[in-house]
């Protein structure tokens, strides 16, 4: 693997609920001991059911939210041990793309506003020279600069995302994060928006960390993935083989219970027993235990370490006996 630009090793996040003056409370682990790393011009695919941690990781790589435990790093400099004021220059080098097109951008601004928000924040060139640029990240998201003049609530769902993009790109960032970036659309304009960030990434040989929950559109997109849950990693990969020959039991449930368009073609029985546990609560020993039906007592008394069973192939399991996955 090439030098990392973004480094995060045993990341973790945890929350305090409840309690008060004289009554504990309780501790959320929404994060546990979380590492990987994203080269230059990489994809990394972080995927999971809801509630597994994935926007909780990104926004603690990108120091949007303080992080519990661990370092990152990023182009080699540690992140937390930076004031706000001196991580304010590299806050331009990598940017965030939210999931939602329609909370993210201010109703109340021009899109012109919106896209030279952050040059002015970081103090880059002329008035003009920001509009300008602010129109060269349009058309690079294939909106025209007439756009500029308008509001967020005169454009549609897709292209209010595209806008969103535009804005990340203003900043000329190194690393971006696309954080569910096309569930909030309609299913005739994930695609595009799918493509269009596929593009740009290979354009501007962007590292990327992006986050989903659609299989189908990790497997296109990205280079390598993790699968999550309960905020801990079970299996990493690059995508090929991930999708090849699957090893955890949990990355198995997940593709088994991708819908088959075919209405006619046999379905995969689930694999999985039971709902998610609560954060606040997680098993013992492998927290997926109470759900797997591979689970034993081993698995029930000791967590598993992430483990190497093929080059840039890990996973946290005891079982290296589980039959082939078809």
């Amino acid at each position: 693997m090439r030098e990392p630009l973004l480094e995060v090793c045993g990341l973790a996040k945890h929350f305090a609920v409840g309690g008060g003056w004289l009554t504990p409370g309780l501790v959320l682990r929404a994060v546990e001991n979380v590492s990987f790393g994203i080269s230059r011009g990489e994809v990394l695919g972080l995927v999971g059911e809801s509630g597994s941690g994935k926007t909780t990781i990104a926004r603690c790589a990108l120091r949007l939210m303080e992080p519990t435990a661990g370092s990152i790093r990023f182009a080699g400099t540690d992140l937390r041990a930076l004031s706000e004021r001196a991580l304010k220059p590299l806050r331009r080098r990598m940017q965030y793309v939210f999931q939602d097109p329609y909370s993210s951008l201010s109703a109340r601004m021009t899109v012109e506003a919106i896209l030279t928000e952050g040059m002015r924040i970081q103090r880059l060139g002329t008035a003009r020279q920001r509009r300008d640029h602010a129109a060269t990240a349009l058309a690079a998201v294939e909106l025209p600069a007439s756009a500029l003049e308008r509001y967020p609530h005169e454009f549609s769902g897709g292209q209010r995302q595209r806008i969103g993009i535009a804005r990340a790109l203003a900043l000329d960032p190194e690393l971006l994060v696309a954080d569910e970036p096309v569930s909030a659309l309609d299913v005739s304009i994930q695609a595009q928006i799918v493509n269009l960030l596929r593009r740009l990434q290979s354009e501007r040989a962007l590292a990327m960390l992006f986050i989903s929950h659609d299989l189908a559109v990790v497997e296109y997109l990205c280079d390598r993935v993790i699968v999550l849950y309960l905020g801990r990693v079970m299996e990493a990969a690059p995508t090929t083989r991930l999708f090849e020959a699957p090893q955890h039991p949990y990355t198995r449930a997940l593709m088994a219970a991708v819908p088959v368009p075919d209405p006619k073609a046999p379905r995969r029985p689930p694999l999985l027993a039971g709902d998610i546990p609560s954060p606040l609560h997680p098993p013992s020993g492998c927290v997926l235990h109470g759900r797997c039906a591979h689970a034993t007592e081993q698995c029930r008394a000791a967590a598993p370490s992430l483990r190497e069973v093929a080059p840039g192939h890990l996973k946290a399991c005891w079982r290296d006996d589980l039959p082939p996955f078809a």
